[in-house]
């Protein structure tokens, strides 16, 4: 009986749903692209492709690999990372391993491709689907009561732009990009940082965080942004080990995606 699962996207959401996944004895593969803008590296699979190492979150590997590897590293109880960045690649992948689901986890807000027929099993993760249009299921992103929840018919909670409450700050948490350029991050994930600290640079402009607490996610080096795009986060609970752990909003969500699965996946189990 086929139990692989296909996750496309790498970060930190993606890795909380990949995590729970695998530790459901589903087989699972990421998708990733070859420039990942994942700011919680230390907590995504995606840091396999930046690394181009092995990485381990919570006692779960996942390893850069090629399409014909795939097979053999899941046998080895490891979580293949494959680059696909272009729709036909998407679908070589698809064509090739069979999956009985296909998660869309890239969190684009926005459907960049993901169709109904990927696979017996098709689940979007935050707006920008349709349960009943374009996926089987969506799992709702937004912190709050309705976090985790599935949705067969119909839409996620739309983007705000605001993120959830965190130890009472919401936009403050985030360092954003103050300019176009080429980012050179000189912290570390897990540092303490206080409110006017230089994280990095674009160009010759400082990045500051806008508050006390640890710097949970940094973006990796070297890569071009625009303005406005995240390139941290600061999490003013100070708890250094939360850069290093799934988060609990992550788990909340992959809680999501295995309920998705296995209620549309029994009577699919047989095609």
């Amino acid at each position: 009986m086929n139990n692989l699962v296909i996750v496309k996207g790498g970060g930190d959401i993606a890795t909380g749903i990949a995590h729970r996944l695998y530790q459901s004895n589903f087989q699972v593969v990421i998708l990733e692209i070859a420039l990942p803008t994942v700011v919680r590296r230390t907590a995504a699979f995606a840091q396999a492709v930046i690394q181009c190492a092995p990485v381990t979150v919570e006692g779960v590997t996942a390893r850069l690999a090629k399409l014909d590897e795939a097979r053999t590293l899941i046998e080895c109880g490891l979580i293949p990372v494959l680059l696909a960045e272009e729709p036909q690649s998407v679908e070589k992948v698809i064509a090739a391993l069979k999956p009985v689901a296909v998660v869309d986890a890239i969190i684009a807000k926005r459907n960049n491709g993901t169709q109904l027929t990927d696979a017996p099993v098709v689940i979007g993760v935050g707006p920008g689907f349709t349960a009943g249009e374009d996926v089987h299921a969506v799992v709702e992103t937004m912190r709050g009561h309705e976090l985790g929840r599935v949705i067969y018919q119909g839409t996620a909670i739309e983007n705000t732009g605001i993120p959830g409450e965190i130890g009472g700050f919401t936009l403050e948490r985030l360092i954003k990009s103050p300019a176009d350029g080429l980012f050179i991050g000189c912290r570390q994930i897990g540092d303490t940082v206080a409110a006017g600290d230089i994280v990095g640079h674009v160009g010759d402009i400082p990045v500051k965080a806008a508050i006390d607490g640890v710097l949970r996610g940094l973006l990796q080096n070297r890569l071009i942004v625009e303005t406005g795009m995240k390139l941290g986060d600061v999490d003013p609970r100070c708890r250094r080990e939360h850069c290093f752990t799934i988060s609990d909003k992550a788990r909340a969500v992959g809680g999501g995606v295995l309920e998705a699965l296995l209620h549309l996946y029994i009577p699919c189990r047989d095609l």
